[in-house]
């Protein structure tokens, strides 16, 4: 069991590790008037076009930004909304059941 669960732990790593790899696009300069020029393959990958409307973020814990197309942060706050009334609802049939 416990080589179980070192082989588990250890393929987890590995696969953060190959998504964080994939998630890396290079590195960006900024600019003297703040502006930063997102890599093409990262523009061409999440199918950001002149004109969307992001989101800029500071990252809760460490000294960085977060960048996010706006209308993917309203479709996963959707998406966590009904997610939310199903726990809801399935927490509430419990307390009468």
């Amino acid at each position: 069991m416990i080589s179980a669960t070192m082989n588990e732990k250890h393929d987890s790593h590995n696969c953060c590790e190959d998504e964080l790899a994939h998630s890396f696009f290079g590195a960006v300069t900024v600019g003297e008037r703040g502006q930063i020029v997102i890599p093409a393959e990262a523009r061409n990958e999440l199918g950001l076009r002149a004109g969307d409307k992001m989101l800029v973020l500071r990252h809760p814990l460490h000294k960085g930004l977060m960048i996010f197309k706006f209308d993917s942060v309203r479709e996963f706050i959707d998406e966590f909304a009904n997610y939310l009334k199903n726990v809801e609802g399935a927490a509430s049939q419990e307390d009468e059941g």
